[in-house]
């Protein structure tokens, strides 16, 4: 017993003067928009994809399904399909082109209805997307798809938010660069192309996706982010921390 407090306090010390591997893994990692066209190996993916496996879920129903892209054919396609509904949507919803400002009411009506799909950041990258200004998975030669079962227990999607950063740890431990990508709903959202084509049907319904690979440069190191307040309960008080 003696020895195991000991241990205990020499590791809270070791704490107390560096992070740990894991720690270092989390903070470093950057999302990645730019990629060499060389392939991950497939047994590099498939360690990726159980890491993600491990994620803990409601009930432990694992309530997903991924779906591995490799062929840079079918990538470009489905990304093409994504560029083709965002120039529709610009369309209808981008009031701030000249002469367009009667669309904003519509834009509006839209907004409302998909706050978080339409949030002014997404918004504005929809208009990108449309005029090619970027590509939706960066030029990454690996893409995987997460698909949420709505038949599962608890949040389902708040599981496959959690698998998926799991792959995103994993991946970025290996040395490789990933990126959240959900602009490839709408092609699963507003078609049914792709999803006959990937064969995803019901209970399936996409979440979002991975882009991986082989980053150019270094994109390597802690990058400052907005602290929010935190409450803090113990000892009958709160505190405010930061």
């Amino acid at each position: 017993m003696a020895s195991l407090k000991k241990e205990r306090a020499n590791r809270i010390e070791r704490l107390r003067m560096d992070f740990t591997e894991t720690e270092k893994v989390i903070l470093n990692r950057r999302s990645v928009r730019l990629y060499t066209k060389e392939a991950v190996p497939e047994f590099m993916v498939k360690r990726i994809l159980e890491a993600g496996r491990f994620a803990p879920t409601g009930g432990n129903c694992q309530a997903w399904k991924f779906v591995v892209l490799r062929d840079p054919e079918l990538i470009e396609a489905i990304s093409e399909t994504v560029v083709k509904i965002c120039k529709i949507f610009k369309a209808i919803v981008d009031y701030r082109r000249p002469g367009f400002f009667w669309l904003r009411p519509i834009a509006n009506l839209f907004i409302r209805r998909n706050r978080n799909d339409l949030h002014p950041v997404p918004f504005g990258a929809i208009t990108m997307l449309a005029e090619r200004k970027f590509t939706v998975w960066h030029g990454a030669s690996t893409v995987i798809l997460i698909f949420m079962d709505v038949r599962g227990v608890g949040t389902p999607r708040l599981d496959c938010g959690i698998a998926g950063q799991n792959m995103v740890i994993a991946a970025h431990s290996m040395g490789l660069g990933t990126c959240w990508v959900s602009f490839c709903k709408p092609a699963f959202q507003y078609t049914n192309k792709w999803k006959k084509r990937l064969d995803i049907g019901y209970p399936y319904k996409i979440v979002s996706s991975l882009a991986i690979g082989w980053p150019r440069g270094e994109p390597e190191g802690m990058v400052e982010r907005q602290t929010h307040a935190v409450d803090w309960f113990e000892g009958g008080e709160k505190r405010v921390i930061y």
